[in-house]
């Protein structure tokens, strides 16, 4: 299999890893975070709040292998665009990770004995502190920068068309979605789970899977077809 095409497919795959382990976090996680009072009774949940930190590193991990993979492929048709992919999905991480460790943070806090011994009013404390920092994590990470890079990546499909420029409008679209969905939460919107405005971020959820089932079946496009000099016309020698 040529190089390029076999980067293709890794990143597909990870694409679809990273997706999917993000969406399967939040689906296990699921409402442990929820009320003002979740930090005393999170440690009876710590089997299940570890499993959702693993897929969230897990996704984190994937999704910063891809700009890393790409950025080659990108490089010829935008060095600038390129780079810049790369520190946006850097600073996404950041972010993702920081909010994984805050939940590691609330599960110890949870389990030691020293919370238990608090005062409720502490705890009602400490436990909207660390909810604040998860929830912000996720809107500037997962949200605000993953917005900028989707954005950032699909100017440089487009431009270059090493897939589909269907495909490249589709996810230019999507980063415009899931860009206003973070800007509504630092806005002070509801953007947790089963928020309305969660309807923003499905165009880019779908468009990447359907990128990553493209570059797993098609690869990139090399453009030959379409920068194979054309012939110069026969002309005819007079009579």
């Amino acid at each position: 299999m040529h190089a390029e095409r076999r980067t293709a497919a890794v990143v597909g795959v990870l694409f679809i890893i990273a997706t999917v382990g993000s969406i399967l976090g939040s689906v296990v996680l699921g409402s442990a975070l929820d009320g003002p009072d979740y930090l005393a009774g999170l440690s009876a949940d710590a089997g299940r709040v570890t499993a959702a930190v693993l897929c969230f590193l897990v996704a984190a991990t994937c999704a910063f292998a891809t700009s890393f993979l790409l950025f080659p492929i990108l490089r010829p048709h935008s060095e600038g665009l390129a780079a810049g992919y790369v520190g946006l999905r850097a600073f996404e991480n950041v972010f993702y990770v920081t909010g994984a460790i805050g939940i590691l943070v609330m599960l110890t806090l949870s389990q030691e004995d020293a919370v238990g011994a608090a005062a409720p009013a502490d705890l009602v404390a400490v436990g909207a502190m660390l909810a604040a920092l998860h929830t912000w994590s996720v809107v500037m990470g997962t949200l605000i920068f993953f917005g900028l890079g989707c954005l950032t990546l699909n100017v440089v499909l487009f431009r270059s068309r090493l897939v589909p420029r269907w495909l490249s409008i589709w996810g230019l679209l999507g980063g415009i979605g899931v860009l206003t969905y973070g800007l509504l939460g630092i806005l002070g919107f509801d953007t947790g789970m089963g928020s309305p405005y969660m309807l923003l971020a499905m165009p880019i959820a779908f468009q990447e899977m359907v990128f990553a089932g493209w570059l797993l079946a098609k690869g990139f496009e090399t453009g030959e077809a379409q920068h194979r000099p054309t012939p110069a016309p026969r002309v005819a020698a007079a009579a």
